[in-house]
């Protein structure tokens, strides 16, 4: 045979649309369909010895002795060498039917249940009624987003003479000095149980339901909790879903709605300058540089500002809302990001939105920078004038002045009501998956789960790009496909690489069966830690900070490799107290971060300095306009954009004026004429400094 003919009896079966539709029905698409052939072909024209079989079929087709149809068994027979999951499809289809999830709890359906929907603004007393009725309550379950919350009804609970017991991801506190379980429980909706039978039960922000990556864990409470009563807070907007769902259950829904206790008003100006600030003023940013360059204004102009950001330790936390609340203290202004929307009792008079853009994750894992929903305004928003704080009226503005009328239409729409509830494959399923594929990578085992999952339209598949980040992390160490997944849902931020390599560790620490020892964990972390000295070294003990979260993560589900719990806790408190030293003395650390170039802060553009001074307003506005929506990152660069300078781009982009841009001519040709004098005092020739003046691509 003739490789030409070969070839043309190849492209003749990869274009017949008998072969494709076949195909689909042994569950290869046209992507697989694709790959598979490109396999095959390239097995067929590039092997030295074909089997018998295939060479006397393609002889046969080549003299017109047979069909090219009759190539296709020998395809499927590639196909399923290189994709072992078609022969078990009909199975892993049935292992990942997701599509009847309240059958997934069959203690919580077994009794019927009454369902309460406390719903409300920010500040309307919703969750006030849900905590009364838990608290009055034989026995209770909160489940709330935030670490931060559950400690507070914990405490709010012993505090009424309710006995309550804490149970977080990295932390369990029990009440009762001989260990007995208390009849209530505050705990993070992840930590919540399914089993234990609870007279009421508090879903806190119900609406987080659909969030992309944890909206299972609601769905999860919201199904299974085995309580008489469950009370859910939220917005109006998860009403509806809420009301189907529980449709499914055979279980109705009470509607209870509230209105906000403190009116709240929309400023008909915006601040525009730092010079305008008045005490119990919130700037709220969406980025860490615009945190670092505010509060180094706010410095700048003699006053104290509190800060909190995520990543900050909830003791830091806490304790910067404290000094922000204390009427003694002469910090009066807070600069903080979204963080402040849930979890924290604030005395804010005025909310100033910094900027009305905001990165966030999609459903399919991608990066989008785009102004904050109404959700996201409302929650905000809601947490000026609160009923508890001595402002009894709140105020909303933007600190620029364009800004402000997006602000208003933002917060005037209608919340979108909530079209899915969010699931995620449990342990059992994905182990059920690699009984069927034992050679495939649990990160690859993730990917196939996802594309044969069935769902109901109330239902949606969560994001597992940070399940599947670990599992590549730690592929190639050997541990069982269960303590591999458990690895794997450790919560960990990717973005912090010590945090990723310690994850990394200590699952090699795991597979050597060496167990993590307070002292080996004091020496992988170099304690003792000193206090940072610029915003660099308060990073890095953040990342510190979130290293002995993981390890106390671990050792609730590895008692016997994470033995040392109770000391690693006290450690990181150590360590939370220098965190706090640091973050109260924040601006010394950005002023000699800057100073010694460890700290760009690209965010605080001649935009954010026009802002900031209230200088140099009018042209920047001009030319960012409207659409801009006070963000950077929403003028992308036009085609010619690399063929531009990048002053010009800048001031097309409204990051420059062309008062700012002779400024900076100004300042450089200072700059430079300086240098040239140093290069003459120490011995630089004259001739050699005009050599390189003439070559200005040498700079």
């Amino acid at each position: 045979m003739l490789q030409d003919e070969v070839k043309k009896v190849l492209d003749k079966f990869y274009k017949r649309k008998e072969i494709q539709k076949l195909s689909a029905d042994y569950g290869l698409d046209a992507r697989l369909f694709h790959q598979a052939f490109i396999s095959f072909r390239n097995y067929i024209m590039q092997s030295h010895s074909l089997d018998v079989d295939i060479h006397i079929i393609l002889n046969d087709i080549c003299f017109s002795a047979a069909h090219v149809d009759d190539l296709f068994p020998f395809f499927l027979r590639h196909a399923k060498q290189i994709f072992p999951v078609l022969e078990c499809k009909d199975d892993l289809r049935k292992i990942s039917d997701l599509r009847i999830p309240p059958n997934w709890y069959p203690e919580a359906r077994a009794i019927h249940r009454k369902i309460i929907f406390h719903s409300g603004p920010t500040n309307s007393g919703k969750t006030y009624h849900a905590i009364q009725k838990y608290l009055s309550a034989k026995s209770g379950v909160y489940c709330g987003p935030l670490k931060l919350l559950a400690h507070e009804i914990f405490e709010k609970s012993n505090a009424a003479g309710v006995p309550c017991d804490l149970v977080t991801g990295e932390e369990r506190v029990s009440v009762d000095p001989d260990g007995k379980q208390a009849a209530h429980v505050a705990c993070t909706v992840e930590m919540c149980s399914v089993t234990t039978p609870y007279e009421v039960a508090v879903i806190d922000e119900i609406q987080m339901i659909k969030d992309p990556a944890r909206g299972w864990a609601w769905t999860r409470a919201l199904l299974g909790l085995c309580a008489e009563e469950i009370h859910l807070c939220g917005e109006s907007a998860a009403i509806d879903m809420v009301t189907e769902l529980m449709y499914t259950t055979g279980e109705d829904v009470e509607v209870r709605t509230y209105k906000r206790l403190t009116p709240i008003s929309v400023l008909d100006h915006a601040l525009e300058s730092l010079d305008n600030l008045r005490p119990g003023d919130c700037i709220v940013c969406f980025s860490k540089n615009d945190i670092y360059s505010v509060s180094r204004q706010i410095e700048i102009r003699g006053l104290e500002s509190a800060v909190i950001y995520g990543s900050l330790p909830p003791g830091t936390k806490l304790a910067q809302a404290k000094k922000f609340n204390d009427p003694d203290d002469p910090c009066k202004i807070l600069v903080a990001t979204d963080a402040i929307g849930m979890g924290l009792n604030l005395s804010i008079r005025r909310i100033i939105f910094y900027s009305l853009m905001k990165p966030s994750i999609n459903e399919k894992g991608e990066k989008e920078i785009e102004p904050i929903t109404t959700s996201q305004a409302l929650q905000i928003a809601g947490r000026a004038g609160r009923f508890s704080s001595k402002f009894k009226e709140g105020e909303v503005t933007t600190m620029n002045r364009e800004d402000l009328s997006l602000l208003k239409e933002i917060l005037n729409r209608p919340v979108d009501p909530i079209k899915a509830a969010g699931l995620h494959p449990t342990a059992e399923q994905i182990e059920m998956f690699a009984y069927h594929l034992p050679d495939t990578t649990l990160s690859n085992l993730i990917d196939i789960f996802v594309d044969f999952s069935q769902v109901d339209g109330q239902y949606f598949v969560c994001n597992m790009d940070d399940f599947k980040f670990s599992a590549e992390l730690i592929q190639h160490i050997p541990l069982s496909l269960r303590v591999r997944y458990v690895f794997c849902t450790a919560p960990i931020n990717k973005k912090q690489p010590f945090v990723c390599s310690s994850l990394l560790q200590f699952a090699r620490q795991y597979s050597r069966n060496e167990p993590l020892t307070f002292s080996w964990l004091r020496r992988y972390i170099k304690w003792p830690l000193l206090p940072p000295k610029n915003i660099k070294d308060l990073m890095d003990l953040e990342a510190v900070h979130d290293v002995l979260d993981l390890y106390l993560w671990l050792s609730y589900r590895f008692l016997d490799m994470f033995p040392d719990a109770s000391l690693v806790r006290e450690l990181q408190k150590e360590l939370d107290g220098i965190i706090q030293d640091g973050v109260h003395n924040i601006t010394k650390l950005i002023k000699i971060s800057e100073t010694h170039k460890l700290l760009n802060l690209q965010n605080l553009s001649a935009e954010s300095q026009s802002r900031l001074s209230g200088a140099a307003k009018s042209q920047s506005r001009r030319n960012r306009g409207t659409k801009a929506l006070g963000s950077k990152a929403a003028e992308p660069l036009g085609p010619d954009a690399e063929e531009k300078s990048l002053s010009s781009r800048l001031v097309q982009q409204g990051l420059l004026t062309a008062d700012m841009l002779k400024q900076l001519e100004r300042e450089w040709m200072t700059q430079k004429t300086e240098q040239g004098k140093g290069r003459l005092e120490t011995g630089t020739s004259l001739k050699g400094t005009r050599r390189k003046k003439k070559e200005p691509d040498s700079d």
